[in-house]
């Protein structure tokens, strides 16, 4: 990069202009990093949402429906429905023999136990599997399967493919045959429809599905003998419903998931205790079409059918044992198939552990924001009824002239209403204006003010652009009193500003004072929304940290600090992008009271963009980071100077940087619970908490005397503001965890925040 001279001619870039350009460089990457990492986090709570789609009670959604496209001998058919060759057959369950179908599973309590009988009664089971709780609970499928029992698809989600798109029955079962894959290494060609049950109540919604899902292999399977364990009718009707009529054989349906199945659990020995009993043998689906195969060719050579244990005419490639036959429905999942299987398994996993683990985090978060929220109004109230108090004094009225410093760079917009409002103050000042290497006449822009006002007060100092720090470093060396008051180029004093803010250094221990800066641009919607921010964010905690004696930050804008002092911690830093802050924090740790006047107050134009604001609020927060990091050090100093790392670094650090980055992810989980778990309950959640913190707002205008009005943005503010809030944290973070650096960033000014009676109310 090079840059052009007045003169035509071109130089080298300077070392901050090279700095900034590298800064540049590095933020997009930063910024798209962080992003990332907030649309994985997003991505991982939609699938945890999708997954935890319950299932319900199993029960029909449609009825009435005609089913005159579907043809007869299938409506009067046996519950099994194949399409081989293109044509769709129906095939019956033996006299004497029970295929024990199981749906909704796997369930983490009821599953196993289910399992655990079927292997002490010796008995095969078919079950069908929803896909999202296949790829939550994976480990009692892989169980299921090494057991020899059988096992079909139920979907992913549990819903009717009736009403569903082409895509959406695709998805369906390709994500669970993808389940499957990933728990047990295995495909599967049955099929079993939700709220399905005997083949006459087929219909013209559902044929379609069948014809469709038969063409591509499936097998569909259906009920003639419905246990109905879902109503949890007694252990008595379970077994009676679930007994065939007059040794008919029979596909017989119970449930090992989708709700409270103890009642399933007891019934079950009982019912297979008085089949075996009656002389009936159980077997899978797998197992009953075996048995069609080889009686057909029987018929076909005239010889007699084997018995369920002895080997068929013919078998699938690679089947020979019993448990091969009972389980012929499955294949091998190999290639692309099973490694996107385990893939699923893999981000369901992160899935379930991540969301409960950010659930507890969160209740931690909100306990501590709320917990925050009531002491902020407690010492808020406290401070203000004692700095309020008639007999309040910090000791003899401060008279004695002080010194103004105010450091520019580009401020043509903004200087002449700065120097206005100073003229205007009530206490004795000098001024010294640092114009740090501005190239619009800033400096001279400010003789003439003061020229014009009549201001003999007034001392401009040019120097070469090295940044906010040095400027007011320069003018702290030239201040001609021992008392400094700092101020931004684009700022407004009241006229009793500078008096207010002095009168605590009558108090020998008080080293520095933090003023109340106001938003002077408030009538647009990011004014407004920053207005509110400053009024509750800012000065709530100030009056908070103020009490607790241990204030993290003066401001920029309006600020006063013992010039002996200044001098004493080294001056305004160039170490961080927050220098209010690192100067603050230094204070502290050299034995300095840093307190808080309410009723010295300033009018600052705040960004009037997106664009400014994110690097305005992007160098705050990121500063701040610098500043901690800087002064852990405090964490172990003693006695008064300690306090700050003992009370202040710990408040810092939750809840200007872990509550922030976590506190808008209760809006997130707002949303994941109106979609998955109830919306009524999730929105009378959050609008309490927008309660709580309209709350705290009404009370912190009270204190300011603003007016109310604004408020009413709060509830968009939470929306979208908090949200840039939020990912502006996340940069910072992103860019502190890569070593990055940035420099002091000069914002675009328009001046419309003029004198203070002219400043909006």
């Amino acid at each position: 990069m090079t840059t052009t001279t007045s003169r035509g001619r071109r130089r080298a870039p300077t070392r901050i202009e090279r700095a900034a350009g590298k800064a540049a460089a590095l933020q997009k990457p930063r910024v798209i990093l962080a992003l990332l990492l907030l649309l994985a986090l997003t991505s991982v709570m939609l699938l945890d949402g999708y997954l935890r789609a319950e299932v319900g009670g199993d029960q029909r959604v449609r009825t009435g429906a005609s089913s005159s496209q579907v043809p007869d001998d299938v409506l009067d058919g046996g519950p099994i429905l194949t399409f081989r060759g293109g044509r769709a057959t129906t095939v019956s369950v033996p006299d004497k023999t029970i295929a024990l179908t199981f749906d909704d599973g796997p369930n983490p309590t009821w599953t196993p136990q289910v399992l655990r009988i079927l292997r002490e009664y010796d008995v095969p089971g078919t079950f069908f599997l929803v896909g999202s709780m296949v790829s939550r609970y994976p480990g009692i499928v892989e169980d299921m399967v090494e057991q020899g029992e059988e096992v079909g698809i139920h979907t992913f989600t549990h819903v009717d493919l009736s009403y569903q798109s082409h895509a959406r029955v695709r998805r369906e079962m390709t994500q669970t045959q993808l389940a499957l894959a990933g728990a047990a290494g295995i495909t599967t060609t049955l099929f079993r429809a939700p709220y399905s049950s005997e083949t006459d109540a087929i219909d013209n919604y559902s044929w379609p599905v069948y014809k469709e899902l038969g063409e591509d292999g499936y097998t569909s399977v259906f009920v003639d003998t419905d246990s109905d364990d879902w109503k949890r009718p007694g252990v008595s009707k379970i077994v009676e419903w679930a007994t065939p009529d007059d040794g008919k054989g029979a596909s017989v349906l119970f449930h090992d998931a989708g709700g409270e199945r103890s009642q399933t659990i007891k019934a079950l020995p009982t019912y297979i205790e008085k089949m075996k009993a009656a002389g009936y043998t159980f077997t899978t689906v797998s197992g009953v079409l075996q048995k069609q195969n080889a009686a057909a060719r029987d018929a076909t050579t005239g010889t007699t059918t084997g018995t369920q244990g002895e080997q068929p005419a013919e078998l699938p490639d690679g089947a020979g044992a019993v448990g091969d036959r009972l389980q012929a429905a499955h294949r091998e999942a190999t290639g692309v198939t099973l490694y996107e299987g385990k893939a699923l398994i893999a981000a369901v996993t992160l899935a379930e552990w991540t969301v409960p683990t950010l659930s507890v985090g969160l209740m931690v978060v909100g306990v501590a924001v709320m917990g925050r929220f009531g002491m902020m109004l407690l010492l808020a109230r406290r401070h203000h009824r004692q700095r309020n108090r008639r007999r309040f004094s910090w000791g003899a009225t401060v008279t004695r002239p002080v010194s103004v410093i105010v450091p520019a760079y580009n401020e043509k917009e903004c200087i002449a209403n700065t120097l206005e409002s100073l003229a205007r103050s009530t206490h004795p000042i000098e001024i010294i204006v640092v114009d740090d290497g501005s190239t619009d006449d800033t400096s001279g822009i400010a003789r003439a003010a003061a020229a014009s006002l009549g201001m003999t007060n007034v001392r401009v100092i040019r120097q070469e652009n090295a940044g906010k720090p040095a400027a007011l470093n320069n003018g702290v060396r030239n201040a001609a009193h021992d008392i400094v008051v700092m101020m931004d180029g684009d700022t407004v004093f009241e006229p009793e500003a500078v008096h207010q803010l002095v009168q605590p250094f009558a108090n020998p221990e008080v080293g520095a004072v933090a003023g109340n800066a106001k938003v002077g641009n408030r009538d647009t919607v990011i004014g407004a929304w920053q207005h509110i921010e400053y009024v509750m964010g800012f000065n709530l905690d100030r009056r908070m940290y103020d009490l607790l004696r241990c204030m993290p930050t003066i401001p920029g804008a309006i600020g006063a600090f013992r010039r002996d002092a200044v001098l004493e911690v080294g001056g305004m830093s160039e170490d961080t992008l927050a220098e209010d802050t690192d100067i603050t924090i230094a204070m502290h740790r050299a034995g300095w009271q840093v307190v808080y006047q309410e009723h010295a107050k300033a009018w600052t134009e705040a960004p009037g963009s997106l664009k400014q604001l994110w690097s305005q609020r992007y160098r705050w927060s990121y500063g701040t980071m610098q500043a901690l990091w800087k002064h852990r050090g405090s964490l172990t100093d003693r006695g008064p100077s300690g306090r700050f790392g003992r009370v202040g670094m710990p408040l810092v650090v939750l809840f200007q940087i872990v509550t922030p980055v976590f506190a808008p992810l209760i809006d997130v989980f707002t949303v994941y619970s109106m979609i998955f778990i109830d919306f009524q309950a999730a929105l009378l959640a959050w609008l309490a908490v927008l309660g709580v913190q309209l709350s705290c707002a009404a009370y912190a205008f009270r204190l300011d005397r603003e007016k109310y009005r604004y408020l009413l943005m709060m509830p968009l503010q939470q929306f979208a503001y908090r949200q840039m809030m939020y990912l502006v944290l996340i940069h910072s973070c992103v860019t502190a965890l890569t070593g990055g650096r940035l420099r002091w960033q000069k914002l675009k000014r328009t001046g419309e925040v003029g004198t203070p009676a002219g400043a909006s109310r």
